[in-house]
């Protein structure tokens, strides 16, 4: 009699094994390009306004462009993602980016860079819900949280290396060799996962003809499985096999969190890119030399990377509520500090800006990145793994509409309140990520307080 295995308890009820943590590391690769790819642009501006002639407003198109080719590329990437595959939807979506990043490189207009950044962000965008359903589904339920918020950490850790080679690259060898060397380094980041990276075992529970990948997947993980198993995949809020329709994000059971996470990631990801795309023409426009500024934006990433690991280890011990409410709340009043602050150089060859300006710039760096973040694996826990892909892709395409509008809402508040208006547009919109979290009802639990399945076979 062929033992039935039951792949989504097995895998929430099994071990944290250092196979697992490979393969977190492997999707963790693929954020690092969101965050180079996010800022190439912005550290490479300045210096394109000196060789193009042209002022910063002119660049608003360009640098809008690529969220808003993200946001066509998350959605239609989430939806690829639960038809044909997690792995198969990322490794394709790196590819593109790739080729269209190396090509940005020859751009010689406004107009050309533009439509380049369009259609070099649909390729991306497709990577982040993919890599968030990836990390979701391949750990233990207590886990998922931090292994998803490790993932998303590579954001802001991409782009401590895109300003890191923008302070080191651009005065050398010219704003292109940005975009050369993200674009060659992800075509041999494509090849490596090709190799290393298997398909979500819970999207191969559903497909017959690829049990025998999954039962060596799962072996691999540390599971005993017979070589005649029946596999069925059903998650901890006991969805089966095709039983969530499309929909159901937007069915009266999940409607109020799709809008909450929808608005949530709208609002952060807007002001986190008001801080990433402007802060190098904020930082210059103040006096700083562009290698300084870009060393700002270095530091502002960093806070993001510290806040990102810590938020997630406070989740575990007090659940997303506490976790990501309070940093929003402080968000608020960081903002508000900024803008009583005079920017500044600071001394020339020790620190890029005065020591109490660069601390408040970590600190709100680790708290819009760790609140960002974080929400990936919010948006992770609310939805079951049928419609994991497309709930994230969803939440993450709405927030990609306030990515767009970044450039422009923060160009505003420079131009109408200078930097003190520019500060406190980072405080308005963390004030309602704040409201907005607090409406979500599928908060992620304490880790202690999770209830782990009893059977893992049938």
């Amino acid at each position: 009699m062929p033992q039935t295995v039951n792949v989504s308890a097995a895998l929430d009820e099994g071990r944290w094994t250092g196979y697992q943590k490979l393969l977190i590391a492997g999707t963790a690769l693929t954020i690092i390009l969101d965050g180079l790819d996010n800022q190439l642009l912005p550290n490479a501006v300045p210096k394109l306004m000196a060789e193009w002639q042209q002022d910063r407003t002119a660049f608003n198109q360009a640098l809008s462009t690529g969220p808003f080719g993200m946001m066509i590329g998350g959605a239609l990437g989430g939806y690829l993602g639960d038809r044909f595959g997690r792995r198969t939807a990322l490794l394709g979506s790196v590819v593109a980016f790739a080729v269209l990043t190396l090509a940005v490189a020859w751009a010689d207009s406004l107009a050309t860079l533009a439509i380049l950044r369009f259609v070099a962000g649909i390729g991306l965008g497709g990577a982040m819900p993919n890599a968030a359903a990836l990390a979701a589904e391949y750990v233990p339920r207590r886990q998922r949280p931090f292994a998803v918020t490790l993932t998303i950490v590579c954001i802001p850790l991409g782009g401590v290396v895109a300003a890191q080679l923008a302070g080191a690259m651009i005065e050398l060898h010219g704003w292109q060799s940005l975009f050369i060397a993200c674009g060659a380094v992800s075509f041999l980041l494509g090849a490596l996962l090709f190799f290393i990276l298997p398909e979500s075992p819970r999207y191969l529970a559903r497909h017959r003809e690829r049990w025998p990948e999954l039962a060596n997947l799962m072996r691999r993980m540390g599971h005993d499985v017979p070589a005649d198993a029946v596999f069925v995949e059903s998650d901890s809020a006991g969805a089966s096999k095709g039983g969530v329709p499309l929909g159901e994000i937007f069915a009266p059971s999940y409607l109020r969190d799709t809008l909450a996470l929808c608005a949530s990631f709208f609002f952060c990801l807007m002001v986190n890119y008001i801080g990433i795309q402007l802060i190098p023409v904020v930082f210059t426009g103040a006096g700083f030399a562009r290698p300084d500024a870009n060393r700002v934006l270095a530091w502002f990433n960093w806070g993001g990377v510290a806040g990102a690991i810590l938020g997630a280890m406070v989740i575990k011990q007090f659940g997303s509520r506490v976790a990501m409410l309070g940093m929003s709340a402080i968000a608020v009043v960081v903002g508000v500090a900024l803008s009583q602050m005079t920017v500044a150089p600071g001394t020339p060859g020790v620190l890029p800006a005065p020591l109490m300006l660069l601390a408040l710039m970590v600190l709100g760096g680790a708290l819009l990145n760790g609140v960002q973040t974080t929400m990936y694996a919010l948006a992770a826990n609310v939805y079951p793994t049928e419609v994991r892909g497309t709930g994230v892709g969803t939440a993450v395409a709405f927030g990609r509409i306030g990515n767009v509008l970044a450039a422009y809402v923060g160009n505003y508040a420079l131009t109408v309140g200078k930097n003190p208006g520019y500060f406190l547009s980072w405080s308005i919109a963390m004030g309602i990520v704040l409201l907005t979290l607090s409406a979500i009802g599928r908060h992620i639990p304490r880790t202690k307080d999770l209830q782990m399945p009893l059977e893992v076979k049938a």
